[in-house]
């Protein structure tokens, strides 16, 4: 597989993504639902907004993984949340997550209307290998 990053421009590194991917002759790719806080329980998190991101992000890598796949291939991430207030000064705790794992996606961040009982962030998905 060969994955490339297409950026026309440099602003969008300090923000942790990319215009666009490019991958060529991937060997699967795995589309992941959102995932939130959700304790491997069931249970919804009322917890603050940098609680619910750490498990968010927990989760997504505990299905990649599951899956077979690695973070490092995630070429797609969306981001939803009930308040990009609440969410920015934990934002870098996602960067971070990013810079780690050496992801290189494109991405939206989407500030909803509401998610699932008392949820506040969500993240979806795509990797390839």
């Amino acid at each position: 597989m060969e994955k490339g990053a297409i950026n026309p421009w440099k602003w969008q590194d300090e923000r942790s993504y990319a215009q666009a991917v490019e991958v060529k002759n991937p060997n699967g790719t795995l589309y992941v639902s959102g995932q939130t806080a959700i304790s491997a329980e069931g249970a919804s998190s009322d917890e603050d907004m940098e609680s619910q991101l750490k498990l968010a992000i927990k989760n997504l890598e505990q299905v990649i993984s599951g899956a077979g796949y690695e973070c490092s291939g995630i070429v797609r991430l969306n981001i939803y949340t009930t308040s990009t207030d609440e969410l920015w000064p934990h934002f870098s705790i996602l960067q971070e997550w990013i810079a780690k794992n050496n992801i290189k996606q494109a991405a939206t961040l989407m500030e909803v209307k509401s998610l699932f009982e008392t949820l506040k962030v969500e993240l979806e998905a795509t990797a390839v290998r």
